[in-house]
């Protein structure tokens, strides 16, 4: 059976992605997640006849919090991404390459590879975009001083997705 953790964990994961349904299926337990409007359905049925009182009680909870953190967490993020690019066209948007979870630093204790305001080279390391256990670095591709910052730390990303806006020299 899903703990109410891991649950929240891939209903997270599924609604940063560019995915409409996913369905997985695990000891007896399905779970499947549709996405409409930016709403979250989750449906859990469980094969053995002995699991079914507990999805039911960890469904309904699981399902009202999540669909209200996915409303307000989408609309910050169309914002911050939307101003800075009609503001100037001339800013270069260095992109991830593949969808994966990115870090700004090579550690949680380390220093970020650059912040607003840094100096890069076309081979300066900006991030890290880590998929399947595998740590990408990810370079500036361009000389220029990084204006901002378009993704938070620990965030999923996708493929093609602009991560940071450098303005070029």
């Amino acid at each position: 059976m899903f703990k109410v953790q891991e649950l929240r964990e891939i209903i997270k994961l599924v609604d940063n992605s560019s995915i409409d349904e996913f369905v997985y299926e695990n000891d007896g337990a399905k779970i499947k997640l549709k996405k409409n409007n930016g709403v979250i359905t989750e449906i859990v049925a469980p094969k053995k006849e002995e699991a079914v009182a507990a999805p039911a009680v960890e469904q309904a909870p699981v399902q009202e919090t999540q669909s209200v953190q996915v409303q307000k967490a989408a609309e910050p993020v169309v914002e911050e991404k939307a101003a800075p690019v009609v503001a100037d066209a001339s800013l270069h948007k260095v992109t991830s390459p593949m969808v994966g979870t990115f870090y700004q630093a090579p550690s949680p204790d380390a220093a970020p590879y650059v912040k607003v305001g840094d100096k890069v080279g076309e081979e300066t390391i900006v991030c890290i975009v880590e998929a399947m256990k595998l740590f990408n670095e990810i370079e500036a591709e361009i000389k220029g001083e990084i204006v901002e910052v378009l993704v938070k730390d620990g965030q999923l990303v996708e493929y093609g997705q602009p991560l940071f806006l450098v303005k070029p020299e």
